[in-house]
């Protein structure tokens, strides 16, 4: 969903289209919103027990979070996802920054860039956090939320009404669409346990959610609504399918009838140096090279969602590429290279964080594996 940064701005006559390598990695300030955020296990209850925030050592959350392969690949699976939810698609279109910025020609190939950067970086204080550390950033989104809405998600079903990011129903599915697209890009392209990708039992998909459930609560939702079972997840998914359902007109910004895209790509186009090259090749294999593969690692409930035909040559390609591209998704998660999209993905707290909770997570693990604790 739609959140605020401070960009800096050049003066002296700088281009301010140029782009260096310092501000495409940028610096804490990108991602902070309350100073240095406090890892999990940093801290102590009022009991004096260590503070592990919302998930904690040992979690098949932290399990399927800290692997390589979801550090690398979480912005981009998140970013598709949370599309095919009209609601945020439509907030996206109205009041996100690239948005505004594409229709009144300020939008560079970097800010499209950095807008995708954030997501993970600011997320990770209430996935790695501790409590408190959680409940701040929690609570810093939902107040930016309360700007996102409008009284029109779709002019083309006008019957689906509108969208409130920070009320009950579509904050719940901005934290659904975070967790399960996570899940789902960890069994189709995590290699662990000398295997190649594969899916989790039930019994831990389960858990997974179960898990999830708690930071879903940690929004403006209904907690008697939030699914603790991925049997719930799907019940939940049939229960709002009308606002997972791929429309033509969902393209088309309600007050003019531009089309975000086509004002992004011309904004970009017109603000080009050779310099924000540094930022399209992180924004094609963040936001453009892998949406095939990953539109096959999504459920078949997400494909026909966006409108693709069960059975068709696109439904079956996506499936064949999610494969196909797999010798290519292994050296990404290698740790060179997971090291690079950590840093320029997560920030350098989000580096410290991810770093902290993998000590914890592999002490918590090997001493249940020795007290013969079946994780």
């Amino acid at each position: 969903m739609a959140t605020a940064t401070k960009t800096k701005t050049k003066t002296n006559g700088e281009n301010p289209n140029v782009l260096s390598k310092a501000e495409l990695l940028g610096t804490e300030r990108r991602w902070q919103r309350f100073g240095a955020p406090v890892a999990a296990g940093d801290s102590l209850n009022e009991d004096g027990t260590p503070d592990y925030g919302v998930f904690g050592p040992g979690s098949a959350v932290w399990d399927v979070l800290l692997h390589p392969a979801v550090i690398v690949f979480h912005n981009c699976i998140q970013g598709f996802a949370q599309t095919k939810y009209k609601p945020i698609d439509a907030a996206i279109r109205d009041l996100d920054p690239i948005a505004r910025k594409g229709r009144d020609g300020t939008l560079t190939f970097f800010g499209a860039f950095e807008r995708l950067q954030r997501n993970a970086g600011m997320h990770a204080p209430m996935w790695l956090g501790d409590t408190t550390t959680a409940k701040l950033m929690a609570k810093h989104l939902h107040n930016i939320h309360r700007k996102v809405k409008s009284d029109i998600i779709d002019s083309g079903e006008p019957e689906l009404g509108g969208y409130s990011a920070s009320d009950p129903r579509d904050a719940m599915w901005a934290s659904l669409t975070e967790m399960h697209p996570m899940l789902r890009v960890y069994e189709g392209f995590a290699f662990r346990d000398g295997k190649a990708p594969h899916r989790l039992p039930a019994a831990t998909r389960d858990q997974f959610m179960a898990e999830s459930a708690a930071y879903v609560r940690l929004h403006n939702v209904d907690a008697e609504e939030v699914p603790t079972s991925m049997a719930e997840l799907a019940a939940l998914y049939d229960k709002y399918s009308p606002l997972f359902q791929h429309t033509d007109t969902m393209k088309y910004y309600p007050p003019t009838g531009e089309v975000m895209t086509d004002t992004m790509a011309a904004s970009m186009k017109k603000n080009f140096t050779f310099s924000q090259l540094r930022a399209i090749g992180p924004l094609m294999s963040q936001a453009v090279l892998f949406n095939t593969p990953l539109t096959g690692v999504l459920s078949g409930k997400f494909r026909r969602s966006m409108g693709i035909k069960q059975g068709s040559f696109k439904d079956r390609w996506s499936i064949v590429s999610a494969k196909l591209v797999l010798p290519v998704v292994w050296v990404m998660q290698q740790p060179p290279i997971e090291r690079y999209f950590m840093r320029l993905m997560w920030g350098p707290d989000g580096v410290r964080l991810i770093e902290s909770a993998r000590v914890l997570h592999k002490k918590v693990k090997a001493e249940r594996a020795a007290a013969g604790v079946v994780a």
